[in-house]
């Protein structure tokens, strides 16, 4: 009998997690872009919390992107091994448990991650008998996946995770639930059985007459919605500790009537067994107020989402992370951050919404509320069930993408309006105290990362406008020489870079190159790297030497700046001597590529970095230039690497330095920065590249 990939993957996983001795298992699956983790299926792992992990970024620091970026099984013991390594992982699941996170390989590729959880104690340690049999789950997973691709039939996670059921995994027949039902009905304790979705799927007598509950009415229910008075992060919280760590877990609750109940959760995989008996005298609630909380995202749900956006930089990133932290949880479809200029509005990011439907806002008069509407104000969420309650506040509005209700959660800084963030639901919607709350809560931490990114995208796009600006826009054509140049600024999120390069055509027979680096990644840095290129260029124009082209740099950096140091190699070519004049100012040595020769590291161009010594002099060094000769220049950030000696990174770079005659150098140019583009960068990276041509 054939299955199909989802069932099949179940299997592995159910197999795994019961072959390894643990208690949480978890499959994610890379979604076409490949920057994306879903979560596939998982068992074990509460509902809530498997909504949390649904979405993970490839790029995130949480364990299973380090694993599935790096292609290596990470291996956490305890709480303590999460909390070194992942803040923020051990802020979101303070619980006692220890977890491996491997890839999912095949055929050369990632195609996703697997996740396998035990509670911690003695037996809680990554032996080779667990090693191997991670490693062979992964690898027959990962041939599952590349197979199902290769057919056209890709494994795609949906919304939300799929939730496996140990009692439907093992599918015990009817008699069996019955027979248990009649034993736990012998004992005095009340007992229920949660699934692994929080639901009710037992309950026993004695349970329905403690907690004065027909049993109807909880049966296929999560019993916090059937209980209203159970409904409290505290107790919750109880719940998922008792999951995530396999241990027995208690707390007392007050029932609605003013009794007291103690309740013991008793872990399975998945779900828990409660044990709930009338408390003894003495006891107190563990919570005795838990009206008004949300009941949507708790707690750690909070502290997670808080300190990712900590670490968002633009307000695409705050968008994509609410994206993939909230709308799982809150279930709506669509979130958009607005702002607006010279009374227009303008979408500054956004998910689930339609390009057509964000051409609609984009560029739309600002949709002004009326005078007369009762409770309504523009520095306060608001909330609209239905279209009919939007339009009669807003009715100028449009409605976009068939949404039918909405949550706008107005962004502020220093009491100045900044934008508005809007929820969007495909259907009308009773928004309750609880959630309310909730979203309130939300648009105040969005607002606070919105507010750096507003800042950070403004600052810099300047800041890169003005080095675009001081960068050559196009190299000038010199007869006899080929030139090409490649500038790689630093990862969206780093800080602007101070690289600069130029080449300046001095007559027929003579033209110039200069590249550097200025010390700092800043505004300053970056207006600095203007002034230092004027000034040589100015300088170049004279008959002053490549020394004394550096000297006179030098002492304009400083003037202009003492307390910053800059990085330079100036060099001039004698295109009819075929000869190549060199001043170096503590920057990387240039490589020399000969047609028949290795190519050579131009070490001997030394001298003190510019900005330090106002009276510092330049040496020079003359070299013979063939026809068909490579000259490279460059800026550290395309050999610097963390670990990796400076000297050895040069090396490396002149070993792939292998120019063929035939090859442009725009293709060579590209194909040494190639490297850079595949990882975070700090550093800018520039590279200019000039050939002799054998014409002359």
């Amino acid at each position: 009998m054939g299955w199909t990939e989802p069932s099949g993957l179940d299997d592995l996983l159910i197999e795994a997690v019961f072959s390894a001795g643990a208690h949480i298992g978890s499959v994610y699956v890379l979604d076409g872009t490949r920057q994306v983790l879903g979560m596939e299926a998982t068992i074990g792992l509460p509902a809530t919390v498997a909504r949390t992990w649904a979405r993970v970024r490839t790029n995130e620091c949480v364990p299973i992107s380090v694993a599935v970026r790096e292609r290596r099984l990470l291996w956490l013991q305890d709480r303590m091994a999460l909390a070194r390594g992942f803040p923020a992982a051990a802020l979101a699941l303070p619980y006692d448990f220890a977890m491996a996170f491997a890839p999912l390989c095949s055929g050369g590729a990632v195609w996703g991650g697997f996740v396998l959880g035990w509670p911690t104690g003695g037996e809680a340690a990554l032996t080779s008998g667990r090693t191997r049999l991670i490693e062979d789950v992964c690898a027959r997973i990962g041939r599952l996946l590349h197979r199902a691709s290769e057919r056209g039939r890709p494994v795609v996670p949906g919304p939300l995770p799929r939730i496996l059921d140990q009692v439907h995994a093992l599918r015990p027949g009817q008699p069996a639930g019955l027979t248990a039902l009649t034993c736990l009905n012998c004992l005095p304790e009340g007992h229920l059985y949660l699934d692994a979705q929080a639901r009710v799927t037992l309950v026993t007598a004695q349970a329905a007459e403690i907690l004065d509950a027909d049993p109807s009415q909880l049966i296929g229910r999560r019993l916090c919605k059937a209980l209203p008075w159970l409904d409290d992060p505290l107790y919750e919280d109880h719940y998922r500790g008792a999951v995530v760590s396999h241990r027995v877990t208690r707390f007392t609750a007050r029932h609605s009537d003013g009794r007291l109940l103690s309740v013991e959760c008793f872990p399975g995989v998945p779900g828990v067994t409660l044990r709930i008996v009338p408390a003894a005298a003495g006891h107190e609630a563990g919570s005795s107020d838990a009206e008004g909380r949300p009941p949507l995202l708790g707690l750690h749900e909070m502290l997670h989402l808080a300190t990712c956006l900590a670490q968002a930089v633009t307000a695409q990133d705050v968008v994509d992370l609410v994206a993939d932290h909230v709308l799982p949880v809150t279930g709506a479809q669509a979130l958009a951050i607005l702002s607006w200029e010279s009374g227009r509005m303008r979408v500054v990011a956004s998910r689930g919404y339609s390009p057509e439907g964000i051409a609609t806002f984009n560029g739309r008069p600002v949709v002004h509320a009326v005078p007369w509407v009762p409770g309504y104000q523009w520095d306060r969420p608001s909330f609209y069930g239905t279209w009919r309650e939007f339009q009669r506040t807003f009715p100028t509005a449009v409605q976009v993408d068939g949404m039918s209700a909405w949550a706008l959660l107005p962004l502020s800084a220093a009491g100045q309006s900044i934008g508005t963030c809007v929820l969007g639901y495909d259907r009308p919607r009773r928004f309750g105290e609880a959630e309310r709350a909730m979203l309130t809560a939300l648009g105040g931490l969005i607002a606070q990362a919105f507010e750096r990114a507003w800042l950070y995208d403004n600052k810099h796009q300047l800041a890169e406008s003005l080095q675009a600006r001081l960068l050559p826009a196009d190299l000038p054509e010199i007869p006899g020489l080929e030139l090409a140049a490649r500038y790689l600024p630093t990862t969206p999120g780093m800080d602007i870079g101070g690289d600069f390069y130029d080449v300046i055509r001095l007559d027929d027979t003579t033209a110039a190159a200069v590249i550097g680096d200025v010390q700092g990644h800043d505004m300053t840095a970056a207006a600095l790297m203007g002034q230092v290129r004027t000034a040589i260029r100015a300088t170049a124009s004279t008959t002053a030497t490549c020394g004394e082209v550096l000297a006179h740099a030098n002492r304009l950096m400083t003037e202009l700046a003492p307390d910053r140091f800059t990085s330079c190699l100036y060099i001039k070519l004698d295109l009819a001597a075929r000869t190549v004049c060199l001043a170096g100012a503590g920057h990387p040595p240039p490589l020399l590529s000969i047609p028949g020769a290795p190519t050579r590291v131009l070490d001997e161009v030394t001298g003190l970095l510019l900005g330090i010594d106002p009276a510092a002099e330049y040496g020079t060094t003359v070299l013979p230039l063939p026809p068909g000769s490579v000259l490279a220049l460059y800026t550290d950030g395309l050999v610097e690497q963390r670990g990796l000696d400076l000297g050895d990174a040069i090396a490396s770079l002149a070993a792939r330095f292998t120019p063929a005659p035939d090859r442009p150098l725009h293709e060579l140019a590209e194909a040494l920065v190639q490297p850079a583009t595949e990882h975070q960068r700090t550093d800018d990276t520039a590279v200019l590249l000039l050939r002799l041509e054998d014409g002359r």
